[in-house]
């Protein structure tokens, strides 16, 4: 597959944001949109022989400096292809579960079999090869872009995009960086006085936060982190929830002290031992919820020890109950996604 293509597959969401900003100002019919983007990644897919995928696009919105959609993907197939997009930085921001399996390697740096989870927020460097592999489904997420140029963003000039770096861009836990996604994507959804120059404003503020997040990546990596193995061990030991791991065990599983564990471990993941154990529950806990499992057998099978509890801890993290999250996850319904 030549380089031009996947480039051109990338660049069609920034083609299609023009068109539908466009559409929207002037009062055309949703037909009208679909009917263009359709025409235009047609084009583009069958250049690259793109994976069989579906889309609706629910808002947009446009500014000099970002630009957002929020999208519902169906996937009909698996995904396995490389991505990538010189013109703009790109953040992926998941408002349901992900895909299975999801996760990636930036082939032109790591071992063309190394492949990383992805979390709720990845973030794509602009310029760099991103292969993305996952199982079939669909979930709804906010694509933004950041431009570069004098003109958009300017962070990339304040990081240096080591292993670290790129490490950590494919799980962001920086709960000012989704406060921000968050408000942005609600702009999109709720446009509102001087949508624009809002827009615009948002996204300094997360070019800053996201130069500070990466700074302090390369802070802890001076400070002393866990390796890339021991971090492994750590979440292959946890994926089994039923019965948490103590510090000892862990300890020994890295052959570490528990003192060098806690605080490698901090430095690392930016959390406790114990935080990161109960985000883990959580997240298991969201699988689950997409199934057919009572509420009850949920909070067991992660390991609380009650279901009250369970519903304390869930929606201390997340900022709805079990059955609230599981009720909006399943009105999200793919029958209803146009393709494109």
């Amino acid at each position: 597959m030549a380089e031009g293509s996947l480039i051109r597959y990338r660049e069609l969401f920034a083609e299609m944001l023009p068109l539908i900003c466009y559409c929207q100002y002037t009062h055309v019919s949703d037909r009208h949109i679909y009917n263009a983007v359709r025409k235009r990644s047609q084009q583009v897919k069958s250049m690259v022989n793109a994976q069989a995928v579906s889309m609706n696009i629910e808002a947009s919105l446009q500014a000099p400096t970002v630009k957002a959609l929020l999208i519902n993907f169906n996937f009909s197939e698996p995904i396995d292809e490389v991505l990538i997009d010189r013109q703009a930085h790109w953040i992926d921001f998941s408002l349901t579960p992900r895909l299975h399996n999801a996760r990636a390697c930036y082939t032109d740096y790591w071992d063309p079999h190394r492949f990383e989870s992805l979390g709720d927020i990845y973030l794509i460097p602009a310029g760099h090869a991103f292969h993305a592999r996952g199982d079939q489904g669909g979930h709804k997420a906010m694509i933004c872009l950041l431009p570069v140029g004098p003109e958009g963003c300017w962070f990339e000039n304040k990081v240096d995009w080591t292993d670290r770096h790129l490490e950590t861009s494919l799980n962001i836990r920086n709960g000012h960086i989704r406060s921000l996604l968050l408000r942005l994507g609600e702009e999109a959804q709720h446009p509102g006085f001087a949508s624009e120059a809002l827009a615009e404003l948002i996204a300094g503020q997360l070019t800053i936060e996201l130069t500070r997040h990466y700074a302090s990546t390369l802070d802890d990596a001076k400070n002393g982190v866990l390796t890339p193995w021991r971090l492994r061990l750590i979440d292959e030991r946890l994926m089994d929830l039923t019965e948490a791991p103590t510090l000892t065990e862990l300890s020994e599983l890295c052959k570490l002290s528990v003192r060098q564990l806690t605080r490698a471990f901090r430095a690392s993941r930016g959390c406790s031992i114990g935080d990161y154990i109960a985000q883990c529950r959580i997240e298991k806990a969201k699988k689950y919820l997409e199934g057919t499992q009572c509420i009850k057998e949920v909070s067991y099978v992660v390991g609380f020890s009650t279901p009250a509890a369970f519903s304390y801890a869930f929606r201390r993290a997340t900022g709805e109950t079990p059955g609230e999250y599981r009720q909006r996850v399943r009105s999200f319904n793919f029958s209803s996604v146009r393709p494109v």
